[in-house]
């Protein structure tokens, strides 16, 4: 079996002096999609959050690519560039004039002898290859603040791609979207799952998507109560589990 890209052992969160996260242990593989599933104030944001070193782990250890996240949260350069994080909701000051190809930019910067490029034209190539993997060539020169909200999650995959990942993280990013910006957004994700080789690891409230689209989920209620592929992890008895026996019974009956 290849090297786990993300390694989580034995991870504990103390937030606001509450233990959102317990003992939780996991792995993600290369080329996986793994979602993090669970009911409301489950910790999940707070897992992910701590293996991207914003929130301190009070007990265990995040590895990325073989490389231990400091208590400090820091990764080598190198190592944190090869992440990428898609948040539920993109702010900014709509009052900012910056155009789409400026914004897609701000990912992009040499990688010292790894970079075959180097120079603003070498920046401008990046941008357009990336805007071109997600089929937004076309909104370059469009402000960001003009943009509908599946353009803009267009764009902030654009962002990610502006330089080699293998790690992508999203935290309920669809979130906003309606169902066929949705359905297009998952699409547009696997096809780049697939190119690029990316491991995901994402928090979803979806069950039907997490359902279709995964390859391994873990169910969280603070500390992880159960994992494995969709069949299992979501089958009615381990929702029942995490969520409850009436939102399994409810959930199962919505999915016949």
């Amino acid at each position: 079996m290849p090297e786990a890209i993300l390694r989580v052992s034995g991870l504990t969160v103390v937030r606001d002096k509450h233990v959102a996260v317990e003992q939780v242990s996991f792995a993600v593989q290369p080329g996986t999609n793994v979602a993090i599933v669970g009911p409301n104030g489950a910790g999940k944001s707070s897992l992910i959050q701590a293996v991207l070193g914003v929130l301190p782990r009070q007990v265990g250890q995040v590895e990325v690519l073989g490389h231990t996240l400091s208590p400090q949260g820091r990764l080598p350069t190198k190592i944190r560039d090869a992440i990428a994080y898609l948040p539920q909701n993109f702010s900014f000051d709509r009052r900012i004039p910056m155009t789409v190809e400026e914004v897609v930019g701000l990912g992009w910067h040499t990688l010292g002898l790894q970079w075959p490029w180097t120079g603003h034209r070498a920046r401008q190539i990046a941008v357009r290859q990336a805007l071109g993997q997600v089929e937004a060539l076309h909104l370059k020169r469009k402000r960001i603040s003009d943009l509908s909200g599946g353009e803009t999650k267009r764009v902030l995959l654009a962002y990610c791609l502006v330089r080699p990942r293998r790690l992508l993280i999203l935290d309920e990013a669809p979130a906003g979207l309606d169902l066929r910006a949705e359905a297009e957004f998952y699409q547009l994700l696997n096809q780049l799952k697939q190119q690029h080789g990316w491991a995901i690891l994402q928090v979803s409230h979806d069950l039907n998507m997490v359902q279709r689209q995964c390859d391994h989920v873990l169910c969280i209620n603070r500390t992880l109560l159960c994992e494995g592929v969709p069949e299992v992890a979501l089958s009615r008895e381990s929702l029942s589990t995490v969520y409850g026996p009436e939102f399994a019974r409810y959930h199962h009956s919505c999915s016949l």
